[in-house]
């Protein structure tokens, strides 16, 4: 169970675990108002407080259920493991994504690979941990995230978020 209250269910360091505030050292973890940032970003905080509220409903859940629904709900993904390097990760992929006006890459690359990455920094905010076994679908939404914006011409902040995606790489393999 979190230490959190269901009044606020946003990013707080003063309430993170203790292996938490030793892998998250960058300010940006920790801001919620920051678009960048893990839990800054609408999207970010969103699933940070969808993950609290499962994690309340399922004490005892190991988290890739919860990302399961995550890719099912947000990325109408019908089989999770169908979320894989070899399935999406592919810059002509989505190159063509991004030029189809049909597919919506906010939602379908931004928006569910926020969400995966956040979830996942939720666990290790409130437990300390993030649960090895679903580590890898966290890199997938890193290494997707990672192209999506470095094919996001005129984006001003892309150099910066792809940045703190490698920073978050590397509190995936630490955690």
């Amino acid at each position: 169970m979190t230490k959190y209250e269901d009044t606020y269910l946003g990013i707080d360091k003063s309430k993170a675990h203790p292996n938490a505030l030793k892998l998250l050292e960058e300010d940006f973890f920790w801001s919620n108002g920051d678009e960048l940032a893990p839990f800054g970003s609408d999207e970010g905080h969103e699933a940070l407080c969808e993950f609290r509220r499962w994690r309340k409903e399922n004490p005892k859940i190991e988290v890739g259920y919860c990302l399961a629904w995550v890719i099912n709900s947000v990325g109408e993904i019908d089989n999770y493991d169908d979320y894989n390097e070899e399935n999406i990760v592919d810059e002509e992929l989505i190159k063509r994504q991004k030029a189809d006006p049909n597919f919506d890459d906010q939602h379908y690359i931004y928006t569910l690979d926020t969400s995966i990455i956040a979830t996942a920094l939720g666990q290790l905010v409130d437990e300390g941990i993030i649960e090895i076994d679903y580590k890898y679908y966290v890199q997938v939404a890193i290494n997707r995230q990672k192209i999506w914006a470095k094919l996001s011409d005129g984006w001003a902040h892309k150099d910066e978020y792809i940045r703190r995606l490698s920073i978050i790489e590397t509190v995936l393999d630490k955690a």
